[in-house]
């Protein structure tokens, strides 16, 4: 690999990895919050090795989602100790989840960024609701893999993995989140690399 940005970035991830491997408050959930994390990483090891390469700032943000979701699988994403930003502004529950989610809408940049750098859409219109649809898309479907899994396993591990906290709306919540992490994304996209 010849990108030096990425392998630092997979270096911390290892890093982060091994140190949170130890002790996880529930060990079924951190390896179910984790095989979404090493199905991240091998889709970019895998699209890289095909030739497919993004900028530093794409993968600098794709990264972002790696590591908090690393951290939420050892903890529940629940039980994250989050509460200096909970306390400082008065929430009623624990929102390390929701800037997880905004994060994966973090993803948008290197879609929009594959599909100006391979002139695979000529529309602005397409360049910018493609990747925020696709987020969209990926949220909605990890939200019902979320329903399938809690509803098929223990109730406790089924909680532990939802982290709703009592939230009937969570689910929309985090959709909502995962696509306005796209949006704004997208449009660091536009302001850093599309010509006017």
């Amino acid at each position: 690999m010849q990108n030096k940005f990425l392998q630092v970035l997979l270096g911390i991830y290892f890093f982060l990895f091994l140190v949170l491997a130890i002790n996880p408050v529930d060990r079924p959930t951190w390896f179910v919050e984790n095989l979404t994390v090493w199905i991240l990483i091998a889709v970019v090891l895998i699209l890289y090795a095909k030739h497919i390469r993004f900028s530093n700032t794409a993968y600098g943000l794709m990264f972002v989602l790696i590591y908090l979701h690393t951290v939420g699988g050892h903890y529940t994403f629940a039980e994250v100790p989050f509460g200096y930003v909970t306390e400082l502004f008065n929430f009623s529950r624990n929102h390390f989840d929701r800037i997880a989610h905004f994060s994966v809408g973090f993803y948008a940049f290197a879609i929009a960024e594959l599909l100006y750098t391979k002139e695979l859409v000529k529309s602005k219109f397409l360049l910018f609701t493609y990747p925020v649809f696709a987020i969209a898309t990926i949220a909605m479907s990890y939200e019902l893999i979320e329903w399938v899994y809690a509803a098929t396993t223990s109730p406790e591990a089924g909680l532990a993995y939802l982290g709703s906290q009592g939230d009937i709306w969570d689910a929309q919540k985090d959709m909502l989140a995962d696509t306005l992490g796209a949006i704004v994304a997208t449009v660091v996209f536009f302001k850093l690399r599309v010509k006017k």
